[in-house]
């Protein structure tokens, strides 16, 4: 229900709105009770300009989103592109897409803008947090992989998301080991070499000397019996499972959530998954699930809504 009822008045129901901030957009919604999307939209992420302009353009977002839910604002959730300091809601660094972005204090600058709480995350976290909440069978111990541009990472242990002393816990896509390969970050040999986007198209190229092409280009090429385009496709998803598989070693996770562009093309990671997972799996015997995300574009924002309402139970608490 999106009213109340209140001696015959219609009053708005007050709701947290889920805000996913990227570089090229901000998208949004609010859902009910259950989990139903009242109202969803987006705008362009002015990431150019800066980021009183990124907070501008949120801030509107959540107010246009609200009318249309029918609610009022309680509280904003973000989940945010770059390293976020998730006791502040300061964004601590980010890619050179983005001006003006590190430093910013997201957090205060939104809740100036709309007097609320805000609660904000790293996008990945956020990504993990809604998967979690509202699309696996109730697991407290979870690995959250996003394959994009780059690769991302995420744990929750316990059943709480784990930032761990400087922020960075999950991070798995500079771990070390699975290439001989030259990083985006300037080191050798870390899963994004193999797994991410971009590497898709890099590794491809490299081993017909064409062009580089984009993955999705790629995954139609594998889909067509390409053997290169599949080899590359094979060493994307070994890679993906061997550094889940030392995830779940270490951590004993029972399963491994994969989300981003490059998990659209499941169906030509899985033959590698499943064959590494046959042949290094982890020690404890226990079975590792590696899936695809559920939610698509919504994991992000409905994270943030869960990581705000959190938030809120835990100050109320105190």
């Amino acid at each position: 229900m999106t009213h109340a009822q209140d001696q015959g008045t219609t009053v708005p129901v007050p709701r947290i709105v889920g805000i996913d901030i990227g570089g090229t957009k901000i998208a949004g919604l609010v859902v009910d009770d259950d989990g139903t999307v009242l109202a969803r939209g987006s705008v362009p992420a002015p990431a150019s300009v800066g980021g009183h302009a990124m907070a501008d353009a949120a801030a509107e977002l959540v107010r246009d989103l609200a009318v249309r839910a029918g609610a009022t604002v309680a509280a904003v959730g973000v989940g945010a592109a770059g390293v976020i300091d998730n006791s502040t809601g300061t964004v601590i660094a980010a890619s050179a897409t983005f001006s003006g972005w590190a430093g910013f204090p997201l957090a205060d600058e939104l809740g100036v803008r709309l007097s609320v709480p805000v609660r904000v995350e790293n996008d990945v976290n956020a990504f993990l947090l809604g998967e979690a909440a509202h699309a696996t069978s109730g697991e407290d111990d979870v690995l959250g992989v996003m394959l994009g541009t780059g690769v991302g990472g995420a744990v929750i242990i316990d059943g709480e998301l784990r930032h761990g002393p400087h922020g960075a816990a999950g991070e798995i896509g500079h771990t070390p080991g699975y290439s001989d390969l030259v990083c985006t970050c300037g080191q050798v040999g870390h899963l994004e070499t193999l797994a991410s986007g971009t590497s898709i198209g890099l590794r491809y190229a490299e081993r017909t000397g064409a062009a580089a092409l984009g993955a999705r280009e790629v995954a139609d090429l594998a889909r067509a019996g390409d053997a290169d385009a599949v080899a590359v496709f094979h060493a994307a998803g070994r890679a993906l499972a061997l550094a889940c598989a030392s995830a779940a070693t270490l951590l004993d996770l029972p399963r491994a959530i994969v989300g981003g562009g490059v998990a659209e093309a499941w169906d030509l990671l899985t033959p590698a998954i499943e064959e590494t997972l046959r042949t290094d799996a982890p020690v404890s015997g226990m079975p590792l699930h590696i899936t695809p995300a559920a939610l698509g574009a919504d994991a992000v924002a409905l994270g943030a809504i869960e990581a705000a309402r959190r938030a809120l139970v835990f100050a109320g608490a105190h």
